[in-house]
């Protein structure tokens, strides 16, 4: 007997529904992880309102180096990294502190206030994003960003590139009108109501999809993004402009200027120059402090009023000396450049403004509405199936069946 052999159309099909069944469910986690982190900033800085604003009551605002040395005195053993600091007199300054450099673990951060150093308490909320993200990028599983919960995650990025072109494949209509396209035909009863929907808002949110498929293929495997920094920059090795000097480097250098009096001096007339530099252009400038894990000193800004990570602008500077090393504005950069340099806020679609952000919140949300949508349909059809061959006359015994062509 020959078995028939099923067409393009039906393994497209099947492949379909067997990714449904399995990574379609941790697509579904992952979108519902992703759309809490969305607004990650928005919910954090509501949930520690009352330690954004300090009263500047007349006072003067330390110099970096002072500053980081009052924290590091309260810190009880940790170390201020990166200072975020603001044009805002009113605003608090967001610590972060250096990693552990036996558990490599990096302590919780805080905020203090820019006038004595005083440390006004943790940021709240951020233990819990921390679990959210780790479920999102791996899963929880043991290993982190090396076990096997990337490798799975990494797998089923994939697969929703094999949702996007199957789904687009099967859904592709004879008569091509756009209310067939992009209008739900909710009216009607059963199977078809529910495949509808699946169908067309799943064309409503496929180049939402891409972009999120694409830019999250970069965190999962190291020859995509080789891959993505070639065809935006020409070439991986050109992906990120180098800073010179190694991370252990860098912090001797600094320590063999004299001590930490002489590192100190250092960032003072590094943060001098930069704002020598900007004038009252910066309005927001994360400063990177020179140690065992810093090439550098570096300052990452904002202008005044502006908020888009993709508007971003970095100067570096020598940890010894203070002297400016490179500084490079995000307008100048080409567009490759500047997508790559940001690809968390592609990936989260904050690169394309607030309203494309909103609209990738929401397709993340509904990712476990296709998955929903998807399983309603495996059983419905499933249940037909089964009352079809219910009804179907049994064959007499001995009778030998054949396929039907």
């Amino acid at each position: 007997m020959t078995l028939p052999i099923p067409s393009l159309r039906t393994l497209l099909f099947r492949l379909h529904w067997a990714l449904g069944l399995t990574a379609g469910l941790v697509l579904a986690l992952m979108g519902l992880t992703g759309a809490l982190m969305s607004y990650e900033e928005a919910v954090t800085a509501f949930a520690n309102r009352d330690r954004l604003e300090v009263a500047p009551g007349g006072r003067t605002a330390l110099a970096p180096a002072a500053l980081a040395a009052r924290i590091d005195a309260q810190a009880g053993g940790r170390v201020a990294n990166v200072l975020t600091l603001s044009d805002n007199p009113r605003a608090s300054v967001h610590v972060r502190f250096a990693r552990d450099p036996e558990t490599r673990a990096r302590p919780p951060a805080a905020y203090a206030d820019p006038y004595d150093g005083t440390l006004l308490g943790p940021v709240r909320l951020e233990e819990a994003f921390t679990t959210v993200r780790d479920l999102h990028r791996w899963l929880l599983l043991p290993g982190g960003s090396k076990g096997w919960g990337r490798t799975i995650t990494g797998a089923c990025t994939l697969a929703l590139l094999a949702f996007l072109a199957t789904g687009l494949y099967l859904r592709w209509p004879r008569i091509h009108r756009w209310r067939i396209w992009l209008r739900p035909a909710l009216s009607r009863p059963g199977r078809p109501r529910w495949w509808s929907l699946h169908a067309v808002v799943g064309t409503w949110l496929l180049p939402v999809y891409l972009v999120v498929a694409l830019s999250g293929l970069t965190w999962s495997y190291p020859w995509f993004k080789d891959g993505a920094a070639r065809l935006l920059v020409g070439a991986p090795e050109a992906a990120k402009p180098a800073s010179p000097g190694g991370g252990k480097a860098a912090g001797r250098r600094a320590e063999s200027a004299g001590d930490a009096a002489a590192g100190g001096a250092a960032v003072d007339r590094a943060w001098a120059d930069f704002r020598a530099r900007t004038g009252e252009e910066a309005g927001t400038a994360v400063l990177t402090l020179p140690g065992a894990d810093t090439k550098a000193i570096r300052i990452r800004w904002l202008p005044k009023g502006v908020d888009a990570p993709s508007a971003r602008n970095e100067a570096r500077y020598d940890p010894a000396t203070g002297a400016l090393l490179a500084s490079e504005r995000a307008a100048d950069a080409p567009l490759g450049r500047r997508l790559l340099d940001n690809i968390l806020e592609v990936h989260r679609g904050r690169f394309f403004g607030d309203l494309v952000a909103l609209l990738f919140c929401l397709a993340a949300l509904a990712m476990p509405g296709f998955a929903a949508t998807g399983l309603t349909l495996y059983v419905l059809r499933r249940r037909a199936s089964a009352r079809r061959r219910a009804v179907e006359p049994k064959a007499p015994a001995g009778a030998v069946r054949t396929a039907n062509p």
